[in-house]
């Protein structure tokens, strides 16, 4: 994909984005109470560069964009471009040292805000300043461009909403590359999940993970857990002949599809799995699209993402989505 600059006219319409004004008032606003309330303080360098979801797009996004420009990368793992751009733009944000922060959007994860932003291809970058947000570029563009963008992206902030950025303390380096402290214990759910899909009572397994991930929604073990043992939820009870009939009689039938992959996998058959999903996929649209397509990426949970052969329907995914 060749970069190619996108209209800064374009802005996209959020439904808490206002005229520009009103943002300048509200960023003013913002900046007001966090100084009466002793200020957000120093962050260390690896604050600068941050995971974004649907879930947390307010707070991390909107929000944080009243105090310094937040500079959106949609990405995917199996885009070849984003591994190019990627890098550049987080030891870029490290550079320009709390001028701007980075937050990175797994497209595959986060179709909503995906269609938010009216993306039709990937990497693409957007910029949102005091609420508003802007189209920079897209495609792997030249560090020289990306420069002089971000240049232009931190005058605006600073001319027509006063933001500066925000201080950076080395020294909190060692700190905030600790790994976080989960808020379990949680051996104990963990063990009781492992019990129940021996007990083949994946009702109480999948509760069991939904418990951990309440708490500690990046808890690898528990995702792992939950999508196999709803997986196994799904397929007991089916018998497999009458589903692959079905499946077989109505190619368009997507429940039926859905059904089918499920026993690819529980029997092994990962890649025919992966390719009925992908099929259906580029053989619907709207809702039954979607619904093939968050079926799939259930699916790469259960295999694990580094998976050669998740890697590959990843991009057989791309490229009838896209």
């Amino acid at each position: 994909m060749q970069p190619r600059n996108m209209s800064m006219s374009g802005v996209v319409d959020l439904a808490a984005v206002k005229a520009a004004g009103e943002a300048k008032a509200k960023a003013e606003q913002a900046r007001a109470q966090a100084a009466r309330e002793g200020g957000a303080g120093a962050v260390p360098p690896s604050a600068l560069v941050i995971d974004v979801d649907e879930a947390g797009f307010e707070r991390d996004v909107l929000q944080r964009s009243t105090e310094v420009p937040v500079v959106l990368d949609f990405w995917a793992e199996w885009c070849e471009p984003c591994k190019q751009l990627g890098p550049l733009l987080e030891r870029l944000a490290a550079e320009y040292n709390g001028r701007f922060v980075l937050a990175k959007i797994d497209v595959d994860a986060n179709q909503m805000l995906m269609q938010q932003f009216g993306i039709q291809g990937i990497p693409a970058v957007f910029a949102v300043v005091a609420g508003q947000a802007l189209p920079l570029f897209q495609g792997a563009a030249p560090e020289a461009q990306i420069r002089q963008t971000l240049d232009q992206l931190i005058q605006v902030g600073e001319e027509r909403f006063g933001l500066t950025g925000i201080a950076v303390d080395p020294g909190a380096a060692g700190a905030a590359e600790a790994p976080a402290q989960p808020a379990g214990p949680y051996d104990a759910l963990l063990e009781a999940a492992v019990s129940a899909l021996d007990a083949n009572d994946f009702g109480g397994a999948i509760q069991a993970y939904k418990n951990v991930l309440a708490d500690d929604p990046g808890n690898t073990e528990a995702k792992l857990g939950l999508a196999q043992a709803e997986l196994l939820s799904r397929v007991q009870g089916m018998d497999p002949q009458t589903v692959r009939k079905n499946a077989a009689d109505a190619p368009a039938d997507v429940p039926a599809q859905l059904a089918a992959a499920d026993l690819d996998l529980v029997g092994g058959h990962v890649e025919d799995a992966f390719g009925r999903l992908v099929d259906t996929v580029a053989r619907t649209a709207g809702d039954d699209r979607d619904t093939a397509r968050v079926r799939l990426l259930e699916l790469f949970e259960v295999i694990g993402p580094d998976d050669p052969r998740v890697t590959r329907a990843r991009a057989a995914l791309a490229r009838v989505l896209f």
